[in-house]
């Protein structure tokens, strides 16, 4: 059983940067596929990001050039670096560990993901 918790999560101007990060525990974190998903009020939980156990990298389309995804696997740490913070970007931001790589298609999505910690807020003023 792996448990994560995210941190980092807080108050932000438009145009300005937070780095979320996601503690892991319960199991070998370089065995795991790793997500980011973010979900604002009255939405569905939405795909931000994720890294493969290789470490490549993959985004959402509105996130591309603007969030970075990176993993310290000696540390069991994943981090999310966001840039150019935007009002649409507040939300509950989740970390989430995949025990396998399915397709780029299908990791973008809630059901490839095994386990999930119990987010951090990000709010972005204008």
């Amino acid at each position: 059983q792996v448990q994560l918790v995210e941190s980092g999560g807080g108050l932000a101007q438009a145009g300005g940067s937070l780095r979320l990060s996601c503690a892991a525990s319960g199991g070998t974190f370089s065995n795991y596929v790793m997500g980011w998903f973010r979900q604002a009020p009255g939405k569905e939980r939405e795909f931000v990001a994720a890294i493969s156990m290789s470490g490549r990298t993959y985004y959402a389309d509105s996130m591309k050039g603007r969030f970075t995804i990176s993993r310290e696997n000696l540390k069991n740490t994943m981090y999310l670096q966001m840039n150019s913070l935007k009002p649409e970007d507040t939300a509950v931001y989740y970390c989430a560990a995949s025990r396998r790589y399915y397709s780029d298609t299908y990791q973008h999505t809630v059901n490839a993901y095994d386990y999930w910690g119990q987010g951090t807020q990000v709010t972005v003023s204008s």
